[in-house]
Formats: C-alpha cells, sequence, structure tokens
C-alpha cells in the first residue's frame, strides 16, 4: 500500500487524466444547467438543446477552446479533491476500525460509508474555490452566454479578482452545496469500488452549478436554490443537464479509478526505492 501522500498523489494524477478526456462535457453540462435560470420554460431560450448539439455549437462558435475554458482550474480541483478522497479513504478507515475493533482488516458498512463521505468531504471544501472559478470560466460565452457572465483570463486572474472582490467568503460560495453532494456521492462510491465494485450516482449537479455561478445573493443557500428553481422553471429543472452530466461522469468515473490502480502501482514502486525500510516496514 502507498502511504497517504502517495495515494493523495496517485488519486490527483489518475482524476486529471480522466478529466482531460470529459471536460468538454462538463461544460455542456453547466451550460445547460445555467440556461434558462429562473424563468418560466415560456420565457427561456433554448440555445443548448442537448449534449451532442452543446458540443456542436460550442465548436462551431469557439472552437476547442471554448469546450476546454477551465481545464486549469480543473486539473487543480481534481488534485485536490480526488487527492483527498482516493488518498484519505483508507487510512480513514483503517483507523476507524483499528480504534472500534481493533482490527483494521474488519469491514464495516457503516465505518466504510462514514469514510467515503469524510474524505469527499474534505476534497470538495479543499478544492472549492478551484471549482468556482472552473465553473465561472465555463460558462462564460462571447457569443452564446447563460447565466451570470464571469470574464476572467484564467484560474488565477479569476481567483484573484474573487478575493479581491468578495473575500474569502466568496471565494467559498456554494461548498455547502458541494460538501453535501460529494459527500453522498462519496460515501457510496468509495465503499463499493474498494469492496463490490459497483456506484450509484447522485444529481445535485444543477443546484451546486448555479450556486457556484451567482454573483451577489440571487440565493440565499442550497434549499432557497432548490425552491426558487422549481417555482420558476419547474420540478424538471433540478435535472437540466442530467445526460451531459451521465456523458461526464460515467466514464470519468472510470478512468479515475482504473487509472488510479496504475498511478498507484507507479506511487508504490516509486516509494519502494526512496523509502528506509523503518518508514516502509511501518505503512
Amino acid at each position: 500500500m502507498s502511504t497517504t501522500t502517495g495515494a493523495f498523489i496517485a488519486g490527483g494524477l489518475a482524476a486529471c487524466g480522466a478529466v482531460t478526456v470529459t471536460h468538454g462535457f462538463e461544460t455542456v453540462k453547466i451550460r445547460l444547467q445555467l440556461q434558462g435560470e429562473l424563468q418560466s420554460k415560456q420565457e427561456a431560450p433554448r440555445l443548448y438543446k442537448g449534449v451532442f448539439h452543446g458540443v456542436s455549437v460550442i465548436l462551431r462558435n469557439e472552437g476547442p477552446r471554448g469546450l476546454f475554458r477551465g481545464i486549469g482550474g480543473a486539473y487543480v480541483y481534481q488534485m485536490v479533491l480526488n487527492g483527498c478522497r482516493l488518498g484519505f479513504y483508507e487510512p480513514l478507515r483503517k483507523g476507524m476500525t483499528t480504534a472500534i475493533f481493533k482490527d483494521a482488516n474488519v469491514q464495516s458498512l457503516g465505518v466504510n460509508i462514514f469514510s467515503g463521505a469524510a474524505s469527499g468531504i474534505l476534497g470538495a471544501a479543499a478544492g472549492s474555490p478551484f471549482f468556482l472559478v472552473k465553473t465561472r470560466l465555463q460558462s462564460f460565452s462571447p457569443s452564446l452566454p447563460v447565466g451570470t457572465q464571469h470574464g476572467y483570463k484564467n484560474t488565477v486572474d479569476g481567483l484573484r479578482q474573487i478575493g479581491r472582490g468578495e473575500g474569502i467568503r466568496g471565494l467559498y460560495r456554494g461548498v455547502g452545496a458541494a460538501m453535501v453532494r460529494t459527500g453522498f456521492g462519496s460515501s457510496v462510491q468509495l465503499p463499493t469500488y474498494f469492496f463490490a465494485k459497483r456506484r450509484l450516482v447522485r444529481h445535485l449537479d444543477t443546484v451546486m452549478s448555479r450556486m457556484y455561478n451567482q454573483t451577489g445573493n440571487l440565493y440565499s443557500g442550497v434549499m432557497d436554490c432548490v425552491l426558487k428553481t422549481v417555482k420558476t422553471e419547474g420540478v424538471l429543472a433540478i435535472y437540466k443537464g442530467f445526460f451531459a452530466h451521465l456523458a461526464r461522469i460515467l466514464p470519468h468515473t472510470i478512468l479515475t479509478l482504473t487509472l488510479a490502480e496504475q498511478t498507484n502501482k507507479f506511487m508504490r514502486r516509486f516509494e519502494d526505492r526512496v523509502l528506509p525500510v523503518a518508514v516502509k516496514n511501518a505503512i
């Protein structure tokens, strides 16, 4: 087994490989979720009509650069999020199992779920500012804008502008929705991956995208966003971009977990070469 640091790096690298493939679908998903925000169906223009229509429209009007807006922030976010999720899950699980059952090899459903949720929440909280900027960069379009538009030059410029204009609180806008969503997903995804190789998809994406993309106080919190969205746009508005979400999350999950096996092997070999014998025996 890799050290916690090694597992963190391996998990982050695996996720970066996956996001390179799926980032374009993420861009389409965010724009689908933001179009028609707090507008009735009759008033809302449909600039993006689905996954493949969205991809073709963005490529035609903005080129490949449009699909890959925010990719720098996505890489940092994935390093932090999945580094925490894949790096901290096993140490948390083993530590709790040892403390409760005096045996790290005991498999407890409750401990596994808690460890998955806790590692996901830690990752979501740590990576939230980068997800915020990534979302705002992806929503920006000079030709077919949806939602609030933010003219950031890049991830660093976005962080600088938000920090200067909105402060620390602004950088962590939407973190509550992210922690809930990622905690739910990780509580199922990680235990079932490590022990049963199955996964349940939870969908709170529309709320999270809107919480992150807003400027000012359009929504006061997660429930306020849900209620306003349902009241103005109908219940199905919560599931905007659902198929784009599936087009991204399914290959992203498979690639992340498959690549994680390989990056973990690489980190183990690397650590075998550089770590002292006493440290390796303690792992």
